[in-house]
């Protein structure tokens, strides 16, 4: 996922207005380019575009607004054109911040299991109330603060209330940004850096790992807005048709356990979950031609080194490609979780595998490849095809479930298997080799204010699919109603029909300050 085409600007765009700042809520509903709106966990924004935007929209289907990532520059220029914004009327709001509490009621439907799923069960149902809040302070004329954060009050059956687990605050996003000449900046502080042109699977996302906490929604773009940012410095070249930047994270904690709702702290940051590596990534692109602007990435976590790159293209005035990938020196997804499973504790170190799995480290890649395509009556419309060849092969599942039958009553042996899985959700990786990602969006649907979209993920190698769909409704300028409906549908021997949630429905209402 990149970012969406701005109006024409005389500065390029930094990282932070995407997701914060100034260009956030220009003017009071109904804007003529964008408002900012909940959307799930509140980090997407709406637009009012014209048929060409609606493409580039499209293309990078993410909630920030500029590229913050430079990602933009990879949309050629011939795309990227729209014509001027309506003048915008005098401010009455600040440009640099975002603030709204929001309701959410969850229903989930669960199922029995063919392999056990290891207590504790999920809930049938949750009460979340949250206050997010996205602002800048200007210290200077070259200096800001950015602060991104979400306090969190949750109330679910079987749970007890108040209890420390109830309150949570999540600290996504706090930094100093310097730009000590024209076009160079440098970034100290928790910062969540994204990567990558693709819309449901970015390989070359490299800081999305262990990020996600307890998102309301599974939309890739919402997971992209409100993950927990990574501790770095990060600097910044942006010259005449090219760009350059180096990020560097340390480590500052070990590794540690997986966390599950009922382990999450209430107010601490969980750098562990962030920067328990020493992680550098160098990234350039250039302009080679005319609309031709390859983007290349560099990144070491570790003793792993992995190479990326991204390219986008327009085709004609409503259809855009692009392709994303990264590949690198890596063991398959199972030896990883295993690995990890071991140095954290969680599986004791003596005891016996029960899946076997593929020890060897070989070059492994990722990519996703796919397009865009905005119909006349102005629906975005997303198809790409995803590969992961460290995932679950055809022939990994097969012993998954195999295995999950036969040792159904051994606690130990279930929980391992399950492990697995949780390992992927929580490193944000495919758990299948082969899949497809369709996503569809449609701004005033029917009638005016009210949004449409929805996303499905399909496994190649049985066919199960898992499906948001989502609708929200802008009542007047400062709340939001909104629905999300999602199920994992497929035969108990598969990918989505295996998993213990078979539906879920969120009603949800947002006020705006």
């Amino acid at each position: 996922m990149s970012e969406r085409e701005l109006p024409p600007s005389p500065t390029l765009p930094r990282k932070g207005e995407g997701d914060a700042t100034v260009l956030r809520g220009q003017q009071k509903f109904p804007p003529p380019t964008l408002r900012a709106r909940a959307g799930a966990g509140g980090g997407r924004l709406r637009f009012k575009k014209s048929w060409a935007l609606a493409a580039l929209l499209s293309l990078l289907a993410t909630p920030a607004l500029a590229d913050e990532n430079k990602d933009l520059d990879l949309i050629p220029e011939s795309v990227q054109q729209a014509p001027p914004a309506p003048a915008a009327e005098p401010e009455t709001e600040d440009l640099r911040q975002t603030l709204y509490l929001e309701d959410a009621f969850i229903l989930d439907a669960l199922r029995h299991t063919l392999v056990p799923f290891p207590p504790p069960a999920p809930p049938n149902w949750q009460e979340r109330l949250f206050f997010d809040a996205r602002k800048e302070w200007v210290l200077a004329s070259d200096l800001s603060l950015s602060y991104s954060g979400r306090l969190n009050l949750e109330a679910a059956d079987e749970v007890p209330f108040p209890t420390h687990e109830a309150i949570r605050h999540d600290f996504r996003e706090g930094y100093l940004s310097w730009q000590p000449l024209p076009g160079n900046y440098l970034d100290l502080g928790r910062i969540n850096l994204k990567n990558g042109v693709a819309a449901g699977y970015n390989p070359t996302d490299f800081f999305k790992t262990r990020a996600v906490v307890e998102a309301l929604s599974n939309d890739p773009a919402v997971l992209r807005e409100d993950r927990l940012g990574t501790f770095m410095l990060e600097g910044q070249h942006i010259g005449e048709g090219s760009s350059f930047s180096v990020a560097f994270a340390p480590k500052l904690y070990d590794p540690s356990r997986l966390y599950t709702s009922a382990t999450l702290p209430s107010l601490n940051p969980v750098l562990d979950r962030t920067n328990a590596h020493d992680r550098l990534l160098l990234k350039a692109s250039a302009e080679l031609a005319e609309g031709v602007s390859p983007e290349l990435l560099l990144y070491h976590e570790g003793n792993r080194t992995q190479f990326g790159a991204n390219y986008a293209q327009g085709v004609g005035q409503s259809t855009i490609l692009y392709a994303e990938w990264a590949g690198g020196r890596r063991q398959s997804l199972i030896a990883d979780a295993l690995r990890y499973g071991v140095d954290t504790g969680t599986i004791p170190g003596n005891a016996p595998t029960v899946i076997p799995f593929d020890r060897r480290t070989h070059f492994q890649n990722d990519l996703s490849i796919g397009g865009s395509y905005t119909t006349p009556s102005k629906i975005v419309l997303n198809l790409e095809y995803h590969f992961h060849e460290a995932g679950f092969s055809r022939q990994d599942w097969r012993t998954w479930f195999a295995v999950g039958q036969a040792e159904s009553r051994v606690a130990g042996a279930t929980q391992e298997l399950w492990f697995i899985r949780s390992y992927a959700a929580d490193q944000q990786e495919p758990i299948s080799i082969h899949s497809v990602f369709l996503r569809a969006d449609w701004q005033d649907a029917f009638i005016p204010h009210l949004e449409l979209s929805g996303f499905a993920n399909i496994d190649l190698f049985d066919a199960s699919t898992f499906v948001q769909a989502e609708a929200e409704y802008a009542l007047g300028d400062r709340w939001n109603l909104g629905a999300i409906a999602s199920g994992n549908f497929g035969g108990r021997r598969t990918d989505d029909g295996s998993l213990p949630q078979a539906a879920s429905i969120i009603l949800k209402l947002a006020r705006y300050f």
